[in-house]
């Protein structure tokens, strides 16, 4: 329990309002989706993984309202911020 405590706590954090999607990302995401965008204890995130798939939508759902242990940023980042943040997710996924 601690560990996932740990791990939520590195999660957390508001980045600047012209963060970039690629550093938000590194600040919030890649703690659990890794820094290659390769998995850990969420999901893989880059090219050839499942997410690839989904729709837009159901990546914003997942951002702002939380997922499984994924917890919410609504709280975290602007509508503009978590646009940035799937269009890098979409550019990664496409390489």
């Amino acid at each position: 329990m601690v560990s996932i405590a740990f791990l939520v706590a590195a999660c957390v954090g508001r980045p600047p309002a012209d963060a970039t999607g690629e550093e938000v990302y590194l600040q919030l995401c890649a703690t659990c989706h890794g820094d290659q965008y390769q998995g850990g204890l969420g999901p893989a995130l880059g090219a050839g993984s499942d997410s690839a798939d989904l729709p837009d939508e159901f990546l914003r759902v997942s951002i702002t309202q939380g997922r499984g242990r994924m917890p919410s940023f609504e709280s975290s980042l602007s509508d503009d911020q978590v646009d940035r943040l799937i269009t890098h997710l979409r550019e990664v996924q496409a390489r």
